[in-house]
C-alpha cells in the first residue's frame, strides 16, 4: 500500500501530451517497509515524457508517516500553487486514510498533530533526526555527495586519480552506499544516461580506493559462490552443501551460502554440522564452532526479514479485508504485492476453509480476483503486439484508420508505458520499432482530435 495514487494520467508540463505516471503522496512506513528509502533517496514521482524526452519531479503534496516513531509530516511544494484551503483538504484525506488503516489501539495523539515541513530538505532532515542522525552527519554525507558531483564532472583520468588520492578519507562504503542510490534514482527517473554515466565513474572509482577494492574483493566472493551453488544445481543437497560451507574462504561467501540455500539449512544440516565438529580436534573444532555460530546467526536474520516481510503483507492484506470496497482498494494497490502478499492470502484463504469461514473466503476471493486479472495481458497489449508487427508506415496508418474506436485512453496509457519502458531495454531494435508506433498512433490522435 505505498502511494495515496498508485497511476495518474498527467499532462506532459513540457509539451502538454499525455503522460502515465506514479504519483506517491503517502508515505507510509508501516505500510511499506521501502517507503522511506524511497522518499530520501528522491526515487520518486519521477516523469519522463516519451514524445518531447522532457524528464523530472512530479511535484505533489507528501505525507510521511511512522508510527514506532510517532512521526507524521507533511510538505506542500510552493510551486504548485495550491491554495491553503485545498491543501488542507487534500492533506486531511491523506491523513484520514493513515489513521482508518491504524488498529484502535495506534491511534495516538501526535496524529492530531502533523508536523509541516517548509521545504523538502527540511523533511528529509525531520526524518533523519528521528533515526538519531545529526545535522552534523547530514553535513558530512552532503561532503560526500559535494565529491561524487565534483567527480561526476572529471574527464581526464589523471586529475581523477589526483582527487581520489587527495579525498581518500571521504571515499567510504558510505560514498558508495550514496552513489549507488544515486545511480538507482537516475535509472528509475528514466535518466539511463546519466545513471551509465555515474557506473561507468564508478568502476573507475573502486580500483582506486582501499574501501573501493574492498567492495570489489566481495563482488568476487559473492559471484564465485553463486558459481558453487549454478554448478551444483539440481544436485546440491544438504551433504554438497556443508561441503561448499567447511570450504569457504570467507564470512561472505558463507553468507551467500545461507541466503541463497536457507532451505537446505535445517536442523538436519546443523545436526551434520555439529557431527563434524565432534569429530574435529585442536585449532580446527574451534573453527567449526564459529561456522556454526555464524551460520546460526545468518540463518536468524534471514528468517527475521522474511518474518518481517510477511508480517507486511499480513497487515497490509488485513486493510485490504477490511475496506469498504476490496476490489478498488486491491486495485490501487496493485504496487505493494510481492510474493510474500500471494503467500499470505493463499496461507489465509486455506485457513479461511478449514474453519468454513464464507463471509472471510469471500473477501478473499475478491482480492485473488484482482491479482488473477493483474496478471493477465489487457487486451490493449494485443493491440500494441499487431502495430509492431507492421512494417511499413501506409499498413501501420490503414490500421490506425480501420481501429479508430480502438485507440482509446486506455491504449494510449498503456502505449506509453510500453514506450517509457523500452527505454531501459538493450534490444535497439525493439525500441526503434516502439517509437515509430507511438509517433504514428501520436500523430493520428492529434488528426483525429483536429478533425472533430
Amino acid at each position: 500500500m505505498e502511494s495515496f495514487m498508485p497511476k495518474t494520467r498527467i499532462s506532459c508540463p513540457n509539451c502538454r501530451q499525455p503522460v502515465v505516471a506514479d504519483v506517491d503522496q503517502l508515505f507510509d512506513v508501516s505500510l511499506d517497509p521501502n517507503a522511506k528509502q524511497k522518499l530520501l533517496t528522491g526515487s520518486y514521482n519521477m516523469v519522463q515524457c516519451p514524445n518531447c524526452g522532457y524528464q523530472g519531479v512530479l511535484a505533489s503534496p507528501i505525507v510521511y508517516h511512522d508510527p514506532n516513531k510517532e512521526l507524521l509530516l507533511t510538505f506542500v511544494p510552493s510551486e504548485i500553487n495550491m491554495p491553503r484551503p485545498e491543501q488542507e483538504r487534500l492533506i486531511g484525506q491523506i491523513i484520514n486514510q493513515v489513521v482508518s488503516r491504524l488498529p484502535q489501539e495506534q491511534r495516538k495523539g501526535y496524529l492530531l498533530r502533523p508536523q509541516a515541513a517548509l521545504t523538502m530538505q527540511g523533511l528529509v532532515e525531520r526524518i533523519l533526526e528521528a533515526d538519531g542522525i545529526t545535522r552534523e552527519m547530514i553535513q558530512a554525507q552532503q561532503k560526500r555527495l559535494n565529491l561524487l558531483q565534483r567527480l561526476a564532472t572529471v574527464t581526464d583520468d589523471e586529475v581523477l586519480q589526483e582527487i581520489v588520492r587527495q579525498e581518500e578519507k571521504l571515499l567510504d562504503e558510505d560514498f558508495y552506499a550514496i552513489m549507488n542510490r544515486v545511480v538507482e534514482a537516475a535509472v528509475m527517473g528514466g535518466d539511463q544516461e546519466g545513471g551509465k554515466r555515474l557506473s561507468d565513474l564508478q568502476k573507475k572509482l573502486l580500483p582506486l580506493s582501499s574501501a573501493g577494492r574492498q567492495i570489489l574483493s566481495q563482488q568476487q566472493d559473492i559471484e564465485a559462490a553463486v558459481r558453487s551453488l549454478q554448478e551444483a544445481g539440481r544436485d546440491l543437497n544438504q551433504e554438497k552443501l556443508l561441503d561448499l560451507v567447511l570450504k569457504a574462504p570467507n564470512e561472505t561467501t558463507v553468507s551467500v551460502y545461507a541466503s541463497l540455500a536457507r532451505p537446505l539449512m535445517d536442523y538436519s544440516f546443523f545436526q551434520m554440522l555439529s557431527e563434524r565438529i565432534d569429530r574435529a580436534r585442536g585449532d580446527g573444532r574451534d573453527r567449526l564452532v564459529k561456522l556454526r555460530e555464524r551460520l546460526l546467526e545468518v540463518t536468524s536474520e534471514i528468517d527475521q526479514q522474511v518474518e518481517e516481510r510477511s508480517q507486511h503483507a499480513r497487515k497490509n492484506l488485513e486493510t485490504l479485508l477490511n475496506a469498504e470496497n476490496i476490489t478498488q482498494a486491491t486495485q490501487q494497490n496493485l504496487q505493494a504485492i510481492d510474493e510474500f502478499f500471494v503467500r499470505v492470502v493463499n496461507e489465509e484463504l486455506e485457513q479461511a476453509r478449514k474453519k468454513a469461514d464464507l463471509d472471510r473466503i469471500q473477501k478473499l476471493n475478491q482480492v485473488i480476483s484482482v491479482i488473477q486479472s493483474a496478471s493477465t495481458p489487457p487486451p490493449e497489449l494485443e493491440l500494441i503486439e499487431d502495430l509492431l508487427e507492421i512494417d511499413n508506415d501506409k499498413d501501420r496508418q490503414k490500421w490506425l484508420n480501420d481501429n479508430q474506436e480502438k485507440i482509446t485512453p486506455e491504449f494510449m496509457d498503456l502505449l506509453t508505458s510500453v514506450m517509457s519502458q523500452s527505454q531501459e531495454s538493450e534490444d535497439p531494435a525493439f525500441t526503434e520499432r516502439i517509437q515509430k508506433v507511438y509517433r504514428a498512433v501520436l500523430k493520428h490522435s492529434m488528426q483525429a482530435n483536429l478533425n472533430k
